[in-house]
């Protein structure tokens, strides 16, 4: 074949190369995306604060990010915003609720934390989403992780895990301890129940007339505390002291304090099977937070994080 044809032949296929990957390029660019939902209970706020809502005030922030595509969800929507189509096509689920915690099912909330033990889910649990039931059973699942793990490899296929207590929103001692009770009982034919106390996820005291904070960043290398200053300040909020009847962390990406001498790891990793759950403490409907600028890119580092992870 004479050269200018090869030549020819070969500026027509590099053309119809290029008209492919320019007709399937946004399809490709959104295949690559990863899917956020931002889900917000939509407790009544004062307007000044969130004219529309944390959820959505947040959920416009992270939409800024062309590698996120972001949708919002609320409780009043059709199945709570949470339907299982719905869930299957996220990657990272922002939740912000406050008052109506009990209106996540236990069963809804399962779900959830299955598709996260499955990787095919990550959670980030916003403020007082340290009582939302998804949260609460991810930990309940993750203290059970770590009760089976303490076995030897041998015996936990023989095992089988009990919690002791039922979901519940009871505030604790102030003198509570800081870890989570197991008990180990094996029978004659060598079958084993682990008796695991379920996590009560929550503190002693909190919510202080309004004062500052001071953020300190942990794991200065994480993902999550890229772009974010070592140290800053929360002007107003609200104060969370430990101890946090919780799994211990995998890792804390942060912590923060209080002028009264408090103390809170208030940004908390655990890996849950093959997904992974990320709690972060600062944040109100009364408060400006989510308008800080570090604020709101931790949260951004987390979704992009979780997201490819």
């Amino acid at each position: 074949m004479p050269i200018h044809q090869v030549v020819k032949i070969s500026w027509v296929l590099l053309a119809v190369l290029v008209g492919i990957a320019i007709v399937r390029g946004p399809e490709v660019q959104a295949a690559n995306k990863i899917n956020v939902l931002v889900w917000d209970e939509q407790q009544p706020v004062r307007k000044k604060v969130y004219p529309n809502f944390p959820g959505n005030y947040i959920a416009d922030h992270l939409k800024k990010n062309t590698r996120l595509s972001v949708t919002s969800a609320k409780l009043s929507d059709t199945e709570q915003g949470l339907s299982s189509e719905t869930l299957h096509q996220t990657n990272v689920l922002v939740f912000w609720d406050h008052h109506r915690h009990r209106d996540i099912s236990i069963e809804k909330s399962q779900e959830m934390v299955d598709l996260v033990k499955e990787g095919r889910l990550a959670l980030v649990a916003l403020h007082s989403a340290h009582w939302s039931v998804p949260f609460m059973l991810a930990m309940q699942e993750r203290a059970a992780q770590d009760a089976l793990q303490r076995l030897p490899e041998q015996d936990r296929e023989k095992a089988t895990v009990e919690f002791r207590g039922t979901v519940g929103w009871n505030k604790p001692g102030d003198y509570e301890r800081n870890f989570l009770d197991v008990e180990y009982h094996r029978t004659a034919d060598g079958r084993i129940t682990v008796y695991v106390e379920r996590p009560n996820c929550v503190f002693p005291r909190c919510c202080t007339p309004t004062q500052p904070s001071q953020i300190r960043i942990v794991s200065v290398d994480h993902p999550i505390a890229q772009g974010v200053p070592k140290t800053f300040s929360i002007p107003e909020t609200e104060m969370y002291d430990e101890p946090f009847h919780i799994p211990e962390p995998d890792e804390v990406v942060l912590d923060e304090t209080w002028q009264g001498g408090e103390y809170f790891r208030s940004g908390c990793l655990w890996n849950l099977d093959k997904g992974k759950v990320f709690y972060f403490r600062p944040g109100d409907q009364k408060y400006p937070i989510y308008k800080q600028s570090p604020i709101l890119q931790i949260i951004e580092n987390a979704c992009l994080w979780l997201g490819k992870n």
